[in-house]
């Protein structure tokens, strides 16, 4: 089985090739960087466009990269939501027209879902997991326990984390994107220059909040004068690496406490699995994994390039539908909402209670790979 997966949720534009054996063909990206930087974040409108431009040609060499032709194709997957709405149109009326020109079943992914599913790709790990998702726009720990079945365990009340590294990194001028620019600063900066806010921790549930941490640097950066610094400023690459640590000890509080209620209902320490584009940041994958050595299970994350938004990940997502007999009908509307959670109602066909490689109650949680 192969399936072509698109992606136009946000800036990037991507096409993939991937197979239920888990070989990805292709994945081609084709960011949107240059066009969105003198503006320091993401215009909508510029994105769709860049999306409508550039989608045609991508799909097409995703193809010729992975030796094939529409005919040798099984499926078509496009993130559907959630999302920029322009972009998101974009790819699943791009997926909706191939699928219907060749007669291919059409799956409308969920983004969310590929990010939740793309180390089952990339490991072949197995159910059920603890997903921590961490993006720009999103921040929420989640119980895995099959394709299309997730059981929110937290969230954030008001920030993505994501968003909080962004919004630190325009304010000290570090660069654009924010995330890997205040990453790169902080690692040269003194973490414990600064004395920030730990919103949340200790909370019983594991829940999230950054807003108040966001604030509390800007008026640390104000009070240095530091606003707009740099990241040439010694003081500022201590500001990000301050905010960094902070962000570290939050999300290793949440999810220490989100692995005591995944082991108490699954009767299992884990494993841990992040994805989401904050997931790449070294620091916090180092903080991630030392918390699962110190309870006995083990740190899952996909590598940094599929952390990102990829196509590779809806096109596994796609597979991963497919092969339990689910697709979509071609009037499935795009929409910027769609909770993870939401899924199971929504499921076209019946989902299984069992599906291979689901090991509920593993005792053993290095176990847990396939």
């Amino acid at each position: 089985m192969k399936v072509l997966g698109i992606e136009t949720s946000c800036d990037e534009t991507a096409a993939a090739v991937v197979d239920a054996e888990r070989r990805i063909h292709a994945n081609l990206v084709l960011s949107q960087l240059a066009e969105h930087a003198p503006f320091g974040g993401v215009v909508p409108e510029i994105a769709a466009r860049s999306h409508l431009d550039h989608l045609d040609s991508l799909i097409a060499r995703a193809l010729d990269e992975a030796g094939l032709g529409f005919a040798e194709l099984d499926g078509v997957a496009a993130t559907a939501g959630p999302g920029l709405i322009g972009g998101v149109f974009v790819g699943v009326m791009t997926g909706k027209a191939i699928a219907a020109a060749r007669g291919l079943p059409f799956v409308a992914v969920n983004h969310l879902e590929g990010h939740a599913l793309s180390v089952r790709l990339t490991d072949g790990l197995a159910f059920p997991y603890l997903l921590l998702l961490v993006s720009g726009g999103h921040c929420q720990l989640a119980a895995v326990e099959a394709v299309g079945r997730y059981r929110r365990l937290g969230g954030t009340i008001d920030d993505a984390v994501g968003e909080a590294f962004d919004k630190t990194a325009k304010l000290l001028g570090l660069g654009y994107p924010g995330g890997p620019a205040l990453e790169r600063a902080a690692a040269e900066g003194d973490p414990g220059r600064f004395a920030l806010p730990r919103p949340m921790l200790g909370r019983t549930a594991p829940d999230f909040s950054f807003s108040g941490l966001k604030t509390a640097v800007r008026q640390q950066a104000a009070d240095a004068g530091l606003l707009d610094a740099g990241p040439g400023n010694p003081a500022a690459r201590d500001l990000a690496a301050s905010f960094q640590a902070a962000v570290g000890d939050v999300l290793e509080d949440r999810c220490r406490r989100a692995l005591a209620l995944f082991s108490r209902r699954y009767r299992a320490a884990g494993p841990l699995v992040v994805a989401g584009g904050v997931a790449a940041n070294r620091y916090l994958r180092a903080r991630l994994d030392a918390l699962a050595r110190q309870i006995g299970t083990v740190l899952v994350a996909p590598p940094p390039a599929l952390c990102t938004d990829n196509a590779a990940m809806i096109a596994w997502a796609g597979v991963e539908r497919l092969r339990l007999g689910l697709s979509d009908p071609l009037d499935f509307a795009a929409r910027p909402r769609w909770p993870l959670e939401e899924m199971h109602g929504e499921m076209h066909g019946e989902i299984p209670g069992e599906i291979p490689g689901e090991i509920p109650g593993a005792a053993n949680p290095a176990a847990a790979k396939a």
